[in-house]
């Protein structure tokens, strides 16, 4: 189909698989203007507002803080810092009750508003963006703790960084859900702030076009914003069928542009980017005044609300005491709270929890509005649930599935690729609770992923220790083995010392050879020498001289064996 955008120009639509119409109810809270809330007597802020890392507490209970000061934040990538939304003294951190399904408590920070109202000193205006450069953009972004406010809160400064070519920026106006009608009052009296924020973003992405896109039922905010658009841009206010949930990021691609996000794939991938219309008002806050993420509009609508309507609310304040400058509620007990609304919403266990970054709603319905839901009954497999799903699943498959804990076959029918719109839900004649089902699915399966990363990481250590081992091990036995081979090329001390003693017992016992042949020769001469007064010697004095040159021969030779052995 073709619907007529800026200044008549046409443009082609497409349509999404299912979805449903359902009655509208936007005009309970659409009957008063937008208010102001009142600062309440404390503020709570829980630590974690944002998909990502938590972020950590930066300041200590008794300090007093200003408005607008960072009192969390982290230095993870995926993460958003935490805002202070009035100035006052910090009174607690530790537990509190936070807005989730769980019903659980995490880590807030709560404050004690002193009525100043006192704001921190605010960075520079970025007024004339185009000339800044892109990367400081994004760090003001990041800085000023914005996140997708939506629903989905992820944190935008990521979201804004793709790495690769953005063809179609996307600002999301769609607000398809029942009841909700806060991006329909900001559009209506912020419609210069959301254009403002919306040429930040084009300049930031350079994009080739930029969409603005309303659903049909809302024709005051798609006159407001047609009159912010400017000739020479580049930038189209699209108007959509009503059609739930045509707000869903995948099913608002297809409507724009025929493309089609792959399975577990960003949009990014078919060159898109979508933003919602408070985020992308809530950049320009940021770029062009220096004013970090601190509040938000928030709807509170439903039968059970005395006086309902659509409040800008300081980040913090508890749904009860909001919900009682709405006029409180029409009974005393109210039968159902849900934060968002009646299709993607959740119950909440009490109303003493604060608004979040993320909150768009609070939805007290009354008995008729929302009935208690009836028993369960057996699957008939009448396929209904199939033709309304947005997501073109087949959603009594997940659902055996995920009964059954067989959590691979869920995976294998793409549940990760259902958005939780609960029109499978709303359509079950056996009115079973199909998204419950599913969102069990997807916690147990995060869990196991997250146990088998875990295992991994335990493997990959006891691995790498079990390496260093051997690798140690293997040296040692390497440095053994050059030890060796040096020894064998090499003869050993000892031995070294035994062959030089050898050689000295050899040189000594050739030089007491050499000496004993020096006597012998001598003796030799001096027996050659005839003994002076040997003539005419009588034959006894003869004989008495060959009996003492006999002894002395003797004599000597005993001294030459003694000398030999004492050698």
């Amino acid at each position: 189909m073709y619907v007529e955008s800026k200044k008549g120009k046409t443009r082609k639509l497409w349509q999404f698989h299912g979805g449903l119409h359902l009655p509208e109810k936007k005009e309970i809270s659409l009957d008063r203007p937008l208010q102001q809330a009142t600062l309440p007597s404390r503020l709570v802020l829980p630590l974690q507002q944002h998909i990502g890392v938590q972020a950590q507490s930066l300041v200590t209970v008794g300090e007093r803080v200003l408005k607008g000061q960072i009192l969390a934040n982290s230095n993870a990538p995926v993460s958003a810092p935490v805002h202070a939304p009035t100035s006052g003294v910090i009174i607690a951190i530790g537990e509190h009750a936070v807005p989730h399904p769980s019903g659980l408590t995490g880590q807030c920070i709560v404050i004690q508003p002193d009525g100043d109202d006192s704001w921190v000193d605010l960075p520079e205006p970025m007024t004339d963006f185009k000339s800044v450069d892109v990367r400081e953009l994004r760090q003001r972004i990041r800085e000023s703790g914005i996140v997708g406010m939506g629903g989905a809160t992820f944190p935008s400064a990521i979201k804004l960084n793709p790495g690769k070519p953005i063809k179609t920026l996307i600002i999301n106006g769609a607000e398809c859900e029942p009841y909700i009608t806060c991006d329909d009052r900001l559009m209506r009296d912020f419609a210069g702030r959301v254009m403002e924020g919306t040429r930040i973003l084009q300049h930031m992405l350079q994009s080739e076009e930029c969409l603005i896109a309303i659903e049909d039922n809302k024709p005051e905010a798609i006159l407001a914003m047609f009159q912010e658009l400017r000739d020479e841009e580049n930038i189209e206010v699209v108007r959509i069928p009503t059609l739930y949930p045509s707000g869903g990021e995948k099913q608002l691609i297809r409507i724009l542009t025929g493309r089609e996000v792959p399975t577990s794939g960003l949009p990014a991938q078919v060159g898109v980017i979508c933003h919602n219309v408070a985020t992308t008002a809530a950049i320009a806050d940021a770029v062009l005044d220096g004013r970090p993420l601190i509040s938000r509009i928030v709807t509170i609508t439903g039968e059970g609300i005395g006086e309902p309507g659509n409040f800008e609310v300081p980040l913090g304040m508890l749904a009860g005491d909001l919900i009682a400058q709405a006029g409180g509620y029409i009974e005393q007990q109210p039968q159902q709270l849900i934060l968002g609304g009646p299709m993607m919403g959740f119950d909440l266990n009490t109303d003493q929890v604060p608004i979040t970054k993320g909150a768009n709603c609070l939805l007290c319905p009354s008995e008729e509005e929302s009935p208690p839901p009836q028993p369960a009954r057996a699957c008939i497999r009448c396929g209904r649930c199939a033709d309304v799903c947005p997501a073109n699943l087949l959603p009594q498959q997940i659902y055996w599935y995920s009964r059954a804990k067989d959590l691979e076959q869920a995976q294998d029918y793409n549940l990760f690729d259902c958005i939780e719109c609960g029109c499978c839900s709303h359509v079950c004649p056996s009115h079973i609770p199909l998204v419950q089902y599913y969102r069990y699915a997807k916690a147990e399966s995060w869990a196991q992923e997250q146990e088998r990363r875990e295992s991994e990481h335990a493997k990959q250590r006891h691995d790498f220790r079990v390496s260093r081992l051997e690798r140690l091990e293997a040296e040692r036995k390497a440095r053994l083995r050059k030890k060796k081979q040096d020894l064998k090329s090499k003869p050993p001390a000892k031995k070294r010392e035994a062959s030089k003693q050898e050689i000295s017992d050899k040189d000594a016992k050739q030089a007491a050879i050499e000496a004993a042949m020096k006597r012998a020769a001598e003796k030799k001469a001096r027996q050659q020498h005839r003994p002076k007064n040997t003539d005419n010697l009588t034959s006894d004095q003869q004989a008495q001289i060959e009996a003492v040159d006999k002894r002395r021969l003797v004599a000597r030779e005993e001294k030459e064996q003694q000398k030999e052995h004492s050698e």
